[in-house]
């Protein structure tokens, strides 16, 4: 029996569900000499997903090589080619590194694991100086090669990437099969029930605006970016309860503050024995009639209309400021990378700013991880609870 096929029976409870060309027993391609294996997009992508976790947690780069051969296969007669790309791919990279299609029939892939230092450039020249020796000029300035570093350093000269690099979550592309119908219905409902709120709600897009301009110079509303979805940016509403041109240095301070203490573990405490919160107690912008908005909740109104926009959904982590990010660690990130933001979600549920920084992060991980349609139901009939209490509003 080939080596290969002993690895079958382990891996057919993980894989039972992924199918390729019909077939859902083979989670790689016969497209090898020997016993390396070339890996089946689902599988491929499900090896990249693990290996992400991993550096997640122990900070040690990984690299996605990337080669687009849709060229080869356009042309005809190419694709006996494939085969020899595939092998010579799987001779340059050591056995902890995996080979698989990244997107079948078009894209090929290596990860190259545990890397120490990137050298982008010397694994570029060692692939096309083997592929010298299985094609020809022409058809090598076919293939294009990309490379994609997992986490990538900031520092002074290259500050921390906003935006997750997408190619590293291909997850992304393809919604889970068995929450493909959930993620429909609950634009649905996120469409239904903004459309519904902003016309019960429509008394207080009158009356919130006099409040605000009797108690303070400005505009009614305040607009600020944001970070949603996939690290898109997107201008977020709220009723203002500030003072104009104030100094958001404070704030930026007093996040860099309580993100860094929490990486380092330190838990700074607060008033002699209290942890330091998400939210600023006492910030001096905020005005009068705004400490009264912010501790009902009510200068989130118009993020209804994020929500019909689509930027933002009913449930969901709440959107962090540019700013706030580039102060995020590596695993931080995960909250920005899966679902849309949301107005009320498991953090404003359990705790409010009365948890820390990264309790509020593994809640909203928590929540990617279990999402269902009703946990969704179920933290919307407990926002109303949580907003008349007003624990953790600040």
């Amino acid at each position: 029996m080939n080596n290969k096929d002993t690895f079958i029976p382990r891996l057919l409870p993980f894989i039972k569900s992924r199918k390729h060309n019909g077939n859902n027993l083979r989670y790689y391609e016969y497209l090898l000499d020997g016993d390396s294996l070339f890996y089946i997009e689902d599988y491929f992508h499900d090896l990249l997903y693990m290996e992400r976790k991993r550096a997640e947690r122990s900070l040690k780069p990984f690299l996605l090589m990337l080669l687009d051969v849709g060229s080869l296969f356009r042309d005809k007669g190419e694709n006996k080619y494939i085969k020899k790309i595939a092998n010579m791919l799987s001779s340059c990279k050591r056995e902890t590194d995996v080979a698989g299609w990244y997107k079948y029939d078009s894209i090929m892939g290596v990860v190259f694991t545990e890397l120490g230092e990137i050298n982008e450039e010397f694994i570029r020249r060692k692939i096309c100086d083997n592929l010298s020796n299985v094609l020809d000029t022409g058809q090598i300035k076919k293939i294009k090669i990309t490379f994609h570093v997992f986490p990538e350093k900031g520092g002074k000269s290259k500050p921390v990437e906003r935006k997750p690099d997408l190619i590293l979550s291909p997850e992304k592309t393809k919604l889970r099969y068995c929450k493909k119908t959930s993620v429909y219905i609950k634009r649905f409902l996120d469409i239904l029930a903004s459309v519904i709120g902003i016309i019960l709600l429509s008394p207080f897009f009158l009356i919130i605006p006099l409040l605000i301009k009797f108690s303070s110079e400005g505009p009614v509303l305040f607009s600020q970016k944001r970070v949603g979805q996939y690290g898109k940016e997107f201008t977020f509403l709220k009723f203002r309860t500030m003072r104009i041109n104030n100094d958001d240095s404070i704030h930026k301070k007093y996040v860099a503050d309580l993100i860094r203490n929490n990486n380092a573990g330190k838990g700074k405490k607060e008033n002699g024995d209290k942890k330091k919160t998400y939210k600023m107690k006492d910030d001096p912008r905020v005005t009068r009639v705004g400490k009264f908005l912010r501790k009902s909740s009510m200068d989130e109104i118009p993020q209804l209309f994020n929500v019909l926009k689509g930027d933002m959904s009913l449930v969901g982590p709440r959107p962090p400021i540019p700013y706030e990010i580039e102060n995020y660690n590596v695993w931080h990130k995960r909250r920005i990378r899966r679902v849309k933001p949301g107005i009320t979600g498991i953090w404003q549920t359990n705790g409010r700013s009365s948890t820390t920084f990264d309790e509020m992060v593994r809640m909203d991980i928590r929540y990617m991880r279990e999402w269902t349609l009703l946990l969704d139901i179920k933290i919307l009939l407990k926002t109303p609870f949580v907003v008349f209490n007003g624990k953790g509003a600040y």
